[in-house]
């Protein structure tokens, strides 16, 4: 085989590769989309939806924040207002705290629960700590937001909705270490 024919065949190859790459790529985009779907983690639509959406000032929603942690966790965790009014299509931001009060770096994951149960569909997130793990420093203090909306096709009969979120410990063995150094020490 030649130099030109060994060219030709790499040549061919590399275009085939080429064309896969681009296929698979171009297969990727509703796999990603199904993925954030799934996982919440696409916010673009809840993004539009509060650009979109029309306030509904006949109607106030009393939004009840609670806030738990999981039996592991050494942390102290509140909304930093318990309750708040909002009407329906109104972007909103509200806060919690969490404090480690620990000796060791700790990190947590909040999971969200609604009452009632379908607010679900209607509670938009735009922005939430619970997306992602959340690392405290030992004895730090942080503020963490909440940026959403409530859509207006909420029933009419739906006067309360409770946000809760638990925050469970990812790394519990963190602190039993650290508590057993202490110990070993003192």
């Amino acid at each position: 085989m030649s130099a030109t024919q060994a060219n030709r065949v790499m040549l061919k190859k590399l275009g085939i590769v080429a064309i896969a790459m681009f296929g698979f790529g171009f297969a990727l985009i509703p796999f990603y989309n199904k993925l954030c779907e799934v996982s919440g983690l696409n916010k673009g639509g809840e993004q539009e939806l509060a650009k979109n959406t029309q306030v509904d000032l006949s109607r106030t929603i009393r939004l009840e924040l609670d806030a738990n942690l999981n039996e592991n966790m050494p942390w102290k965790f509140s909304s930093m207002k318990p309750i708040v009014e909002v009407h329906p299509g109104q972007l909103m931001q509200v806060d919690y705290q969490a404090v480690n009060n620990s000796d060791v770096p700790i990190s947590g994951q909040a999971i969200p629960s609604y009452a009632p149960a379908l607010a679900v569909q209607y509670f938009k997130k735009i922005e939430c700590f619970c997306f992602t793990k959340q690392v405290l420093k030992p004895h730090e203090t942080k503020i963490m937001p909440v940026l959403f909306v409530i859509d207006p096709a909420l029933p009419k009969d739906v006067k309360t909705i409770t946000l809760s979120y638990t925050f469970f410990n990812l790394n519990p063995n963190a602190q039993a270490v650290a508590a057993n150094d202490k110990g070993v020490r003192g």
